[in-house]
């Protein structure tokens, strides 16, 4: 995993915003409709080439494809993976089942998406990796893309399982274990691809106000030691170095009031063998965290890639506001060397639900940038 000495490295988190008629075609797909695979192929192509171009030009270090690929960061398995189908029915972030009037404000970025992802398939057979042909199609397409250092998120088996429902294994623990052996692949395809890999596992934070709202901490508690022994499980053989870790609260403008405090978490994420953490501090809820890492220290051999841009918001953050925030964890954490400035969260988690405009996305990545750069000036 890349890192620097004398500067600021800056990244993102995953999913970047999709041409209208890329995600018309995701979702179509999604929904078992007939599309032109040819017609589909050659718009991932063309919307990869745009957001690695895009990227650069914002300053982005460490890049990836913007998930042009996928239909969404996890329902994109249902084609890669065997085992899914009919419908499942998630439960409502509490906090915002709390709050009707705010969902009937929310009303038009929900009608915009293309893939429900509080309806996903559900799991009603035998989870297994069918073959890595989508992956490999994937992948290449930024083989050569000109990042210091190019990624490539996958999801974790914990928000499969938490967001698309098991109908067929005996308990949750066997289907968290089948689906992250099955996920195994293409973990070990990306990094043999010589990309860095993400795992995307909101479901480390949000499930606490979802599939556990009702539940004692204690409970939630378990589902993460589950979750983060599964993922190491999963990611045997791997150098940890290869790997860094997402884990969010949602990626959605809500109250965020029943949102888990990072404190309580922050001991079981340190258990994953993983090289990096990637965590949201932009967001009103959670800016103030960062102070975590000074009372449990991030471990030696993990470096931080620090939320420092909002990704539900169409503010464009002030360079010099996400200088301080860099620097703040910098020095709460005591080595610049291993900080990276990052996204909350990704920009297009499911294709056309994004809440930023396209063309702000790209001016919160060029602050980014610039205030990465202040930092650096602050810091080195």
């Amino acid at each position: 995993m890349r890192t620097s000495d004398s500067r600021i490295l800056t990244t993102h988190s995953g999913s970047l915003p999709r041409p209208r008629a890329l995600a018309e075609l995701h979702g179509r797909r999604s929904r078992g409709e007939a599309i032109e695979e040819d017609a589909l192929r050659l718009a991932v192509e063309a919307a990869t080439e745009a957001a690695v171009v895009a990227q650069v030009a914002a300053g982005i270090d460490v890049g990836n494809d913007g998930e042009q690929a996928r239909e969404s960061f996890f329902t994109y398995l249902q084609h890669r993976m065997t085992g899914f189908g009919d419908t499942s029915r998630r439960s409502l972030m509490r906090d915002l089942a709390d709050h009707p009037d705010y969902l009937e404000l929310a009303a038009p970025r929900a009608q915009r998406a293309q893939v429900n992802l509080l309806r996903a398939p559900a799991i009603i057979g035998p989870v297994a990796y069918r073959d890595t042909s989508e992956v490999e199609t994937e992948c290449g397409l930024v083989a050569d893309a000109p990042f210091l250092e190019t990624f490539m998120t996958a999801a974790s088996p914990g928000i499969v399982v938490s967001a698309m429902e098991n109908r067929y294994y005996g308990s949750r623990s066997e289907c968290v274990r089948a689906v992250g052996a099955a996920l195994s692949t293409e973990y070990r395809f990306i990094v043999d691809q010589g990309l860095l890999l993400q795992i995307d596992a909101p479901d480390l934070a949000l499930e606490r106000h979802t599939l556990f709202a009702d539940r004692p901490l204690a409970e939630f508690v378990e589902w993460v030691e589950l979750v983060v022994a599964t993922l190491n499980e999963a990611l045997d053989a791997i150098p940890p170095d290869r790997v860094r870790l997402h884990v969010c609260w949602g990626n959605y403008e809500g109250p965020h009031t029943l949102d888990v405090p990072l404190e309580a978490i922050l001991p079981l994420l340190y258990r994953a063998e993983v090289g990096a953490l990637v965590i949201s501090m932009a967001n009103p809820r959670h800016a103030h965290e960062y102070r975590c890492f000074g009372r449990d220290l991030l471990p030696d051999h993990m470096a931080l890639v620090c939320g420092v841009i909002d990704t539900t918001s169409n503010y464009v953050e002030h360079p010099q506001v996400v200088a301080d925030r860099i620097v703040a964890v910098a020095e709460t954490i005591g080595d610049p060397t291993r900080v990276i400035a990052g996204t909350d969260c990704g920009f297009d988690t499911s294709a056309g639900i994004g809440a930023v405009a396209p063309s702000v996305v790209w001016e919160k990545l060029g602050a980014l940038r610039d205030g990465a750069d202040l930092a650096t000036a602050r810091l080195y």
